[in-house]
């Protein structure tokens, strides 16, 4: 009897002990989620300790291209991605064959021109060469954002798929020149400028405090979380879309980034 009595109060005593600590759960479920390295993957990683004490094990898998995240959804090797903005998302589903669902916008990176010749976009001499992203969404984002400038003219300045040869008006024939996004950033040096997506800009070093032109404000192109059609209601994606929408996040967007990355929510 005083055997159990005494086993009685040691579990008592170790229950009080801890019963004001948040247990992480035994089992946790995984969670894995495709990411463009910056600010991407190290967003996710805030939130990765929180996700942990409700039962979620968030693995993120890192990628560099634009292409990857989305098939990775395709082939359900991962439950959700977050890279891309929704025109981008769409033209990709359609081109591919598949339909994808944004569940959370995140925040924005204002797409920017940067130069490391000259210090305005002014400054350019007739013949120059600046070099564009070539998928058709954020190309046509870039010649729209050049265009509202005053560089150029194109037919339709509301048309997100413009390529290049929807430019009406290039007085300074300025020669164009289209590359996978992530593939600008490292030849800015060998060009006279270069239209460069937000994520791989902060990537190299560069803020929007050395752009020679930026995107306006009122950019529509969130970053979402994305998942395969019919997963909308995916409750550990749910949980992970409610702690990157929390006030820690938007702070450290604002802090870390300084205007690269704008908070969306």
């Amino acid at each position: 009897m005083k055997k159990l009595l005494l086993g009685i109060l040691t579990l008592g005593f170790v229950f009080s002990c801890g019963g004001n600590k948040t247990e992480t759960p035994a089992k946790l479920e995984t969670l894995t989620v495709g990411a463009s390295p910056v600010p991407h993957a190290e967003l996710l990683e805030q939130v990765k300790e929180d996700l942990k004490k409700e039962g979620i094990d968030l693995k993120i898998v890192i990628f560099n291209d634009y292409v990857q995240p989305n098939m990775g959804l395709k082939d359900k090797s991962l439950d959700a991605n977050f890279f891309q903005h929704v025109p981008y998302m769409d033209d990709f589903g359609k081109k591919n064959g598949f339909e994808m669902s944004a569940v959370g916008n995140i925040h924005i990176e204002p797409m920017a021109a940067y130069s490391k010749k000259i210090k305005s976009l002014n400054e350019l001499k007739d013949g120059a060469e600046v070099l564009l992203p070539n998928d058709p969404t954020n190309l046509g984002r870039a010649l729209i954002m050049l265009d509202k400038a005053g560089f150029i003219k194109l037919k339709d300045n509301t048309k997100l798929d413009s390529t290049v040869q929807d430019i009406v008006q290039n007085t300074k024939k300025i020669k164009f020149t289209t590359l996978a996004a992530d593939q600008i950033a490292p030849r800015l040096g060998e060009v006279d400028a270069a239209v460069i997506n937000g994520n791989y800009a902060i990537d190299t070093g560069l803020t929007t405090a050395d752009a020679i032109l930026i995107e306006s404000k009122d950019s529509p192109y969130a970053n979402i979380v994305t998942v395969l059609k019919g997963n909308e209601a995916d409750p550990k994606v749910a949980k992970l879309v409610k702690k990157k929408k929390k006030k820690k996040i938007k702070k450290f967007i604002e802090e870390k980034y300084k205007g690269s990355v704008i908070p969306a929510f």
